[in-house]
């Protein structure tokens, strides 16, 4: 896809992959709108690539129906869709309370599917148009202790599939990066560091790079490392295998 003067709506731009992704997209010629809660944050990044700037909480239906309101309005149309924010919540599911549950089901998952929803009647009409959803290596394998965000993310990658075999054929794409760990304020939000000595964490800026040349050549999934791909793999063909790196990595 031609990002040249196309609209994008990032998600999650204030900080880590979203800003990335933001800078790159202007730099490429899009016209960028910047969803996330921190307005400052937003307001210096839209300084910079002459972008809009869109604050709002995503466990709140509500405001992401205004946020799709207004981002469709600031432009009047919205031709690449995001969907980067996420939130993350560590430690034994016994531990989590309902409304954390309720938290990461409504920004991983539920608004995604809203923004989704308000923006895809323009991109059929229109014939063109890339949806890109931002899951993890968690919701492909599943992580000990972090069962629900795990939930979540293979709930967005069932719901990207699926949404790939529907439209194909409208001239609308959709497309999934599929990230391990990457160094961004994701784990201080979560309330547990990275502790892992491996694998260690990337930059945000090469996986956002891979994400926006994703969307340019029309390549429908990408994982960030590449080598992600493994424990996929060996998950379905030798899962004795698989158990032995889930142990090493942290996977269950």
């Amino acid at each position: 896809m031609r990002i040249n003067d196309r609209v994008a709506l990032v998600t999650g731009a204030s900080s880590g992959i979203g800003r990335a992704a933001a800078i790159l997209l202007a730099q490429r010629g899009a016209r960028v709108i910047l969803h996330g809660r921190d307005e400052r944050a937003l307001t210096e990044l839209a300084d910079s690539v002459n972008g809009a700037v869109l604050p709002g909480e995503l466990a709140d239906p509500e405001q992401v129906d205004r946020i799709a309101e207004e981002a469709l309005r600031a432009h009047g149309r919205v031709d690449i869709l995001i969907n980067n924010a996420g939130a993350g919540w560590a430690g034994p599911f016994g531990d989590m309370s309902g409304d954390d549950v309720d938290r990461l089901v409504a920004v991983n998952l539920a608004a995604p599917m809203r923004l989704t929803r308000a923006v895809l009647p323009g991109m059929r009409e229109r014939a063109t148009g890339h949806l890109t959803f931002v899951t993890s290596i968690a919701g492909r394998t599943g992580v000990a202790g972090e069962a629900v965000y795990s939930a979540t993310k293979a709930g967005l990658d069932a719901f990207a599939e699926s949404l790939r075999f529907e439209l194909r054929g409208t001239g609308v794409a959709v497309g999934v990066l599929v990230p391990g760990v990457v160094d961004t304020r994701f784990f201080d939000r979560r309330g547990r560091p990275y502790q892992r000595e491996r694998p260690r964490p990337l930059p945000p800026g090469p996986v956002a790079e891979a994400m926006v040349r994703a969307i340019e050549t029309g390549r429908s999934e990408v994982y960030a490392p590449r080598w992600l791909r493994l424990p996929v793999a060996v998950r379905g063909a030798m899962p004795g295998v698989y158990r032995g790196l889930a142990g090493r990595f942290g996977g269950t």
